[in-house]
């Protein structure tokens, strides 16, 4: 066979792979979408408050909290209020996206049987929901943070970055949690208590310099204090959090969202006979 026509078949070949990669990347976002709407839409399907239940928890928490914290045991924490709500919108989110993301292969079955589904998307679509509540719930905090009399300053603008840190520490967990449940249907209720014990150990309604100093190195394997301390830096404090300390817990989640998604995948080939 002539030199040119073999590279002319290895033109055409690598060709049609693009073009077949970019369809593929095409179908994912345009399902990605699909299913994020299909979730929002079913999550609250039949509630009389439907999506605003995604402020009204914090909220009442934040109500309960701040008068406890304030009036009946004050910590005399400079601007409690946006303090507080910071942490819970932090927390909500990374608790949440967890706790739905752990059930989203289980309460799918009906998606793991079609071929045009990657399943991998599903825990992706779980924490993506989530995030998409933190969103709406940030102008009240906004509002928040402004009646009480702080500054804004374009260290606000680091924003969108921690996020997308958080979004990428939270897929890395959810994938191994979400392929465990699989087989192990106690991970949810196991997540839960785990969860709720992470709340305390996390600065949400005190002050991460008030951790005593010989549990300190202890609290430094808690990625959320890290990243609860990181919002408040930029929202409330007017400050870039410390790079070095980010870049590091970037680096480390997205090791962990490889490790994760890889185990992830070998595992989701039983998925379907499991369920």
């Amino acid at each position: 066979m002539p030199a040119h026509s073999i590279e002319f078949q290895h033109s055409s070949t690598a060709s049609a792979n693009s073009w077949m990669s970019i369809q593929r990347w095409v179908h994912v976002r345009d399902l990605l979408r699909e299913l994020i709407t299909r979730d929002m839409r079913l999550r609250y399907r039949g509630s009389f408050f439907g999506m605003a239940w995604t402020l009204l928890n914090p909220i009442v928490e934040l109500l309960v909290l701040l008068f406890i914290f304030s009036t009946v045991l004050p910590l005399g924490v400079p601007n409690y209020a946006p303090f507080l709500f910071t942490g819970l919108l932090v927390y909500t989110w990374f608790q949440s996206s967890l706790f739905y993301a752990t059930v989203a292969i289980v309460n799918s079955r009906d998606l793991i049987r079609r071929p045009d589904v990657p399943v991998s998307v599903l825990p992706i679509v779980s924490v993506a929901s989530t995030l998409l509540h933190f969103i709406m719930s940030l102008p009240v905090l906004f509002v928040l943070i402004i009646a009480s009399g702080v500054h804004l300053t374009p260290a606000v603008l680091e924003l969108p970055l921690l996020m997308g840190v958080q979004f990428i520490l939270i897929l890395a967990l959810a994938y191994p949690l979400s392929a465990v449940h699989v087989w192990f249907r106690d991970t949810q209720y196991l997540l839960k208590v785990g969860l709720q014990l992470l709340f305390y150990l996390t600065p949400i309604f005190y002050e991460a310099k008030t951790i005593p100093d010989r549990y300190r190195t202890l609290y430094r394997f808690n990625p959320m204090v890290r990243i609860v301390e990181g919002y408040r830096d930029v929202l409330i404090r007017g400050v870039s959090p410390p790079l070095q300390s980010w870049l590091l817990l970037a680096a480390i989640s997205t090791a962990l969202l490889l490790l994760g998604l890889a185990a992830f995948r070998r595992a989701s080939h039983r998925f379907a006979d499991e369920l």
